[in-house]
């Protein structure tokens, strides 16, 4: 649902408890106690990634230059 970067915790739909007057508020998670089961990516997410993966490629091409040389 979001993710809380200040406090360092994850909003999960449907995990949340209610209060003592009868609101409901989400319970945070912990991020190293979540697995990503199915990403859901658009057209410009998409290419932030491949741009990313395009990135690393080049900068271990770079890296194994200098180490052979």
């Amino acid at each position: 649902m979001s993710v809380y970067r200040l406090k360092w915790v994850v909003h999960v739909e449907r995990v949340s408890r209610e209060k003592s007057n009868g609101q409901s508020v989400p319970i945070g998670i912990a991020p190293s106690k979540c697995q990503i089961t199915k990403l859901k990516l658009d057209k410009d997410r998409e290419k932030i990634l491949e741009r990313i993966g395009e990135g690393r490629k080049m900068s271990k091409q770079m890296h194994d230059k200098m180490d052979t040389s």
